[in-house]
């Protein structure tokens, strides 16, 4: 997967598009990403002692990678990722690279 927790992403497609948020977890087998303030459900929660009042709490829900696009740290757009392959002492490092403006994301 190409995205990475803490990442920056523009969500393009549904009901919350054109917002943009922080990558909270990635969930690599299921494809998809929590991103903060989006997507968000809400859970009630019943009292635990007595006397207490229960509570609705909004917990954010995961969506699909492919409705979310990188924004780049350098350029400040929304883009694809790629990779490059970069030799440091003798080792080939995989790294990635912003498909706009061609700098280490």
């Amino acid at each position: 997967m190409k995205l990475r927790k803490n990442d920056t992403v523009l969500i393009t497609k549904g009901k919350y598009r054109g917002k943009t948020g922080k990558v909270l977890r990635v969930f690599i087998k299921e494809n998809r990403i929590i991103v903060e303030g989006i997507n968000l459900a809400k859970k009630s929660i019943r009292p635990k002692k007595e006397g207490e009042k229960g509570k609705i709490l909004e917990i954010p829900s995961p969506i699909f990678v492919s409705n979310t696009k990188l924004i780049c740290k350098k350029c400040k757009k929304p883009t694809r990722i790629g990779y490059k392959f970069i030799e440091k002492g003798g080792e080939k490092i995989k790294t990635r690279i912003c498909k706009k403006c061609e700098s280490e994301t």
